[in-house]
């Protein structure tokens, strides 16, 4: 059992929980997940590790209430125990110096891009970052980002904060005033991480992304996390999650991402019924 010693509401649906797992805090590099099951008939689900303190002996997850089991999740306060918390899996994201990288995080993502943001300051490369929401209210996490990047700019969809538009289109900005850039990565939505790669890739600039795939074991068994990069299959939970985002297949991606849609509404529709009918 993982007890949450700490719960934070970053935004609407949005939640924070620092963790005591002192096995996978020592482990844990940045761009890495956890599977986490919070009980015996429970869903398993990836969340990446958001943050790390290793002498603390702490993870800290933050994800967002969307289908039956974060929302079961979201119910848990502080002091409340998690069955299992398993990892930490995937490869870490590659840290070098680069030079002048771009570290683009849409909604949820940006929690993930964080600790590589920060590790890749802390590698010496020029930091620029650049976070994205649907609106003001929904920006996570801007002062620990703006901590850890030279540079910062925020966009969102309705204009509420920020430019208004896209990551992508802050971006390609960039890109088209001169600015050199020698490393990118973006994480976030599928579609904002195709956008993203399909704005670097006329300019040949290297561009990670950290994939998004349905999950089941995290250990390369089950199959269901497949993706196809390069013309190849290729396992999320193994052998990423980070790949070359220009030699993703996203319209495979986006496609198996949709599968369990309908079964999905329906485990949410139950479980909102019962609790209904509890309270």
């Amino acid at each position: 059992m993982y007890r949450i010693i700490e719960r934070q509401d970053l935004a609407p649906n949005v939640k924070l929980f620092r963790i005591e797992t002192p096995f996978i805090a020592r482990k844990a590099q940045p761009g890495q997940f956890v599977i986490v099951r919070i009980h015996e008939e429970g869903e398993r689900i990836p969340l990446t590790v958001a943050d790390f303190d290793r002498e603390g002996g702490t993870i800290t997850l933050i994800f967002q209430e969307v289908g039956k089991t974060t929302k079961m999740l979201g119910t848990f306060r502080e002091g409340d125990e998690i069955l299992d918390v398993v990892g930490p899996l995937g490869r870490p994201t590659e840290i070098e110096k680069y030079g002048t990288v771009v570290c683009v995080g849409g909604g949820v993502g940006i929690a993930s891009v964080y600790p590589i943001t920060r590790a890749l300051k802390e590698a010496g490369n020029r930091v620029i970052s650049i976070i994205g929401a649907r609106s003001k209210n929904l920006l996570i996490l801007e002062d620990e980002i703006r901590e850890v990047s030279d540079e910062l700019y925020i966009t969102t969809d309705d204009g509420s904060y920020g430019r208004r538009g896209f990551v992508s289109d802050e971006l390609k900005r960039l890109i088209e005033e001169g600015w050199k850039i020698d490393w990118s990565i973006a994480i976030g939505p599928a579609v904002m991480m195709r956008a993203v790669a399909e704005t670097t890739r006329p300019y040949n600039i290297k561009t990670m992304v950290s994939l998004n795939s349905l999950m089941v074991d995290g250990t390369g068994m089950c199959g269901c996390c497949r993706v196809e990069v390069g013309g190849r299959t290729r396992f999320v939970c193994v052998d990423g999650p980070d790949f070359d985002g220009h030699q993703v297949n996203f319209k495979l991606l986006l496609s198996r991402q949709r599968i369990y849609l309908d079964e999905e509404k329906i485990a949410l529709e139950k479980y909102e019924a019962v609790k209904e009918g509890v309270s």
